[in-house]
């Protein structure tokens, strides 16, 4: 997420118990800023990389214990720095396009791209201008995925979900979710009205407001992940904008009939990346862990978190056949030619989005 800082959990009854498990695991190993525990390592993470299976083999590895603090947000990456010591915590998990911003103010330490599996990764995906500044290496792609429109196919038809304005049709009124998250939203807004969406402009808001505001009024809600997942899987709603990946792949097998599509006009691509601390005294463990998740076995368990799925970085990634299909391995080139990712911003567009998404869609 992020799926990402926006994939929080699964919604299906039978998966419901390890999100509440991670939920409370995570809290509990929420590290305190005056007490370090030798032999660990601490990450600021999501949800996807708090499985005991994916943590586990790392752990045994290298004798340590990977202590963690479920984000959601570079925000609240930012928060938890601003509450705790230099050297609390080691590695983040974060959106990429936060990659400057935060190398910038001076967080992230400086990766030697021969450490990691670039060779394997598809070129647009590990794009400089996602994980480098100023031709320093700061984060490393671990996990991608797209934000466009899941549906239910057995109600709405591929060839009808396959043009950008179908959750714009009167008919589907009241049979609309929107995902609450202001970014790949207003970007995934922005193609529908033509626009480039990884370069919006003041001149493009007022028509994003526009289109954003027709959104709303087709929508029967604007939920966070859990409640639009909800809607989607018990017919409360048939389609899903701001879906993909993350809400169908850990479905498949119990609601075949949820899919995603990305439209003739493209999608918004999320990915996720993994930093280390400039202020970390374990930076050599820090890389570590970066390399274990980027190893094929590491990049297998990541893309199948219970917490949700998503495609991995590394096309060596030991996924089995039924996986790779859930995951629709063999069309992802193509899938990435026509998908955009997140928005790179300056803090002031980025507050201007904020408050156009706030005003338009949650009445602030």
């Amino acid at each position: 997420m992020n799926p990402r800082s926006m994939l929080r959990s699964v919604i299906v009854p039978w998966a419901m118990a390890p999100v509440v498990f991670a939920a409370a695991l995570a809290t509990q190993m929420a590290v305190p800023s005056d007490a370090r525990a030798d032999g660990s390592l601490n990450v600021l993470t999501w949800c996807d990389h708090e499985d005991p299976t994916l943590l586990q083999p790392f752990e045994a590895a290298n004798g340590v214990k990977v202590n963690f603090k479920d984000i959601s947000s570079t925000a609240q990456i930012l928060a938890v720095l601003g509450q705790s010591k230099p050297g609390d915590w080691d590695v983040v998990v974060m959106d990429q396009t936060d990659t400057g911003r935060l190398a910038k103010m001076g967080m992230l330490s400086a990766l030697d791209a021969k450490d990691y599996p670039f060779a394997d990764i598809p070129a647009e995906i590990a794009n400089p201008k996602l994980s480098s500044l100023d031709g320093v290496l700061y984060t490393v792609p671990e996990k991608f995925g797209y934000n466009t429109v899941a549906y239910d196919k057995s109600v709405v038809s591929d060839d009808v979900m396959s043009d950008i304005e179908a959750p714009w049709d009167p008919k589907y009124k009241n049979k609309v979710a929107v995902y609450d998250y202001y970014v790949p939203e207003i970007q995934y807004v922005a193609l529908a009205i033509g626009k480039d969406p990884t370069a919006i402009t003041d001149a493009d808001l007022p028509a994003i407001k526009d289109k954003l505001a027709a959104l709303k009024a087709n929508a029967a809600m604007v939920g966070d992940v859990t409640p639009v997942q909800q809607a989607l899987a018990t017919g409360a709603v048939d389609i899903l904008v701001g879906g993909g990946e993350w809400v169908t792949a850990g479905l498949a097998k119990d609601k075949p009939n949820l899919t995603y599509i990305i439209p003739k006009q493209g999608g918004i691509r999320w990915q996720q990346g993994l930093g280390v601390f400039a202020t970390s005294k374990q930076k050599d463990l820090g890389v570590k862990f970066i390399q274990y998740i980027l190893s094929p076995d590491g990049q297998a368990k990541l893309a199948t978190s219970s917490c949700y799925w998503g495609m991995p970085a590394n096309s060596k990634a030991s996924l089995t056949a039924d996986q790779k299909a859930i995951l629709r391995w063999d069309d992802q080139p193509g899938y990435i030619k026509v998908s955009y990712p997140y928005l790179q911003m300056t803090p002031e567009m980025d507050q201007k989005l904020q408050a156009l998404w706030a005003e338009v869609m949650q009445g602030k």
